[in-house]
């Protein structure tokens, strides 16, 4: 595929424990700007969500959140995006992201984002999408998860293959030229003798 019009962003609504969290975060956002591509997030300007939204906005890019009514307070919804979408629930919010994007990268975050990242990673799994999924590793915070991954494909829960489409490193520009060479595939969850109890 092209480099990305639009990247689904999934990150903390708090900023972490260390300094680099953030100042990768606002990399991040500026990179996206500098390149014309487009931020997707979940809407709030607290957090690492705030960081990349304000990093993006200040480099002249364009910024766009989604986010639950319930949550506008709750999250404080940032009020200088180039656009806010609100909407009813939490399932509406994840939809109308990946509608709007053509790549999804995870910053270091907690539950909702790896449940954010996690159900975009499903989606490739089933051929729903054909769009580049990538961690940036921070500080080594997603060492742990690539290990877990591993151990999926070697425990025969994960094809190696659908390991291979997800991309986990600390090279942000890597992680770009990764995004714009990506090309998705479709490959039918394995089911062997094994995996059905005759």
């Amino acid at each position: 595929m092209p480099q990305p019009t639009a990247i689904c962003v999934y990150c903390g609504s708090s900023s972490g424990s260390h300094p680099d969290y953030v100042e990768q975060a606002r990399a991040f956002g500026t990179e996206m700007a500098r390149r014309g591509i487009a931020l997707v997030y979940g809407g709030g300007k607290v957090g690492l969500m705030g960081t990349v939204a304000d990093a993006v906005l200040a480099a002249g890019g364009k910024a766009i959140g989604v986010i639950p009514r319930q949550l506008v307070d709750l999250e404080v919804a940032h009020p200088e995006l180039t656009e806010l979408v609100v909407v009813e629930t939490m399932h509406q919010r994840k939809t109308r992201m990946y509608e709007l994007s053509d790549a999804f990268v995870a910053l270091p975050g907690g539950f909702g984002t790896m449940d954010e990242m996690f159900e975009m990673l499903t989606w490739a799994q089933l051929g729903l999408h054909r769009y580049p999924c990538g961690f940036l590793d921070v500080r080594g915070y997603y060492t742990q998860l690539s290990a877990m991954i591993d151990h999926m494909v070697a425990e025969r829960f994960v094809r190696p293959e659908q390991r291979e489409d997800v991309w986990f490193g600390q090279d942000m520009g890597a992680l770009f030229d990764w995004m714009a060479s990506y090309e998705g595939r479709y490959l039918p969850k394995w089911v062997d003798d094994r995996s059905i109890d005759a």
